[in-house]
């Protein structure tokens, strides 16, 4: 990772250097510049400019899609072909200016025009090779992020072996990174945690449910870990898998496809209607005075009036109400009066 960093560095600098350098040299060869003993430094200047105008360029480009990026070229080279053939009605200018600036106008004008159009049009051609294409790059919509609370959670094994999730799946360094810091902390609930995500991310590899790829990108400009998670999915242009509400959120706002596992439970639970019988065990007393607290198979909770004094037994109730909540789904539930009868 730090041969990386400092690889990427060092290219960075000799890119600098030559471009300064070839900008000296060029400026003090052309005769109007060469009388001025500040003319080759101005090539420096204009070198360094060109570099880091190639770096920043490089950024840019690293986080477009690749259709994007081919639209817009072909866009581009149709905006030039249209400026060559435009390029014939000023022949017979005899005025070298006038003809000089006229064709830099219509290349600037058709050649933004053409990338823009072509950047955006491209999606509209729906060719059956685009899929085969991103996955041979390995950049596309079959790219999946799992963020460090979807690794601990365990789930997306069992999502995986039910064949409803396909695709290769990423693991951000920066999440390694991140579960190795919560393994190693001294609170041992986040240890227990931590250890649990690095078990999980070994089942998933010896198990070998999907492609797994370790991506190993940088956001120096960037301190949180979901940030990183953003801008890495708008890099690959993938998806982000998680249980994180926040992230989830701030995903959205930004356009990145997020399969959020809690809300994927939450859409598997079974349908429970008022008036249905279920069979329950009265675990802890509620909140409220009389009130017995019991759960579902999938985790909901399930509210029973006037059960407080049959903890530990099995009841059976009658659903009345259901309330959903940013936390999940509550069931309201009266004993049935044959229950009722077992208080005393």
């Amino acid at each position: 990772m730090r041969c990386v960093a400092w690889a990427s560095l060092i290219t960075k600098i000799v890119l600098i250097g030559v471009c300064s350098v070839g900008g000296y040299l060029i400026a003090g060869q052309i005769e109007r510049l060469a009388a001025y003993r500040w003319a080759p430094w101005v090539g420096v200047g204009v070198g360094f400019c060109f570099a880091f105008f190639a770096i920043w360029l490089v950024k840019t480009v690293r986080r477009l899609p690749i259709k994007v990026l081919v639209g817009g070229t072909l866009g581009l080279v149709i905006g030039l072909l249209i400026v060559k053939l435009l390029s014939f009605a000023f022949i017979g200018i005899e005025n070298a200016t006038i003809r000089v600036a006229s064709s830099v106008v219509l290349v600037c004008i058709f050649g933004y025009v053409g990338m823009v159009v072509g950047s955006i049009k491209i999606e509209e051609l729906g060719w059956p090779s685009w899929q085969l294409f991103q996955r041979s790059v390995g950049r596309g919509v079959s790219l999946k992020i799992l963020d460090t609370s979807a690794i601990i959670d365990g789930r997306i094994i069992d999502i995986l072996q039910a064949g409803f999730l396909e695709g290769t799946l990423v693991i951000p360094e920066f999440v390694l990174q991140e579960l190795q810091h919560i393994a190693d902390s001294p609170d041992p609930s986040r240890k227990l945690r931590g250890r649990r995500g690095l078990d999980m991310l070994k089942r998933l590899q010896e198990e070998e449910l999907a492609e797994i790829r370790i991506e190993r990108h940088h956001f120096p400009h960037l301190n949180e870990v979901d940030a990183k998670l953003a801008a890495l999915a708008v890099r690959l242009n993938a998806s982000i898998v998680t249980n994180d509400y926040n992230l989830s959120k701030v995903a959205e706002v930004q356009g990145i496809k997020v399969l959020n596992i809690n809300r994927l439970a939450s859409a598997l639970r079974p349908v429970v209607l008022p008036g249905e019988v279920l069979r329950l065990q009265i675990l802890k007393e509620g909140k409220e005075e009389g009130q017995g607290i019991a759960y579902l198979e999938d985790g909901t909770m399930v509210v029973v009036e006037n059960a407080a004094k049959l903890l530990g037994q099995e009841v059976e109730a009658s659903v009345t109400s259901i309330l959903q909540t940013t936390g999940g789904r509550m069931i309201f539930t009266t004993l049935k009066p044959s229950e009722s009868g077992r208080r005393h």
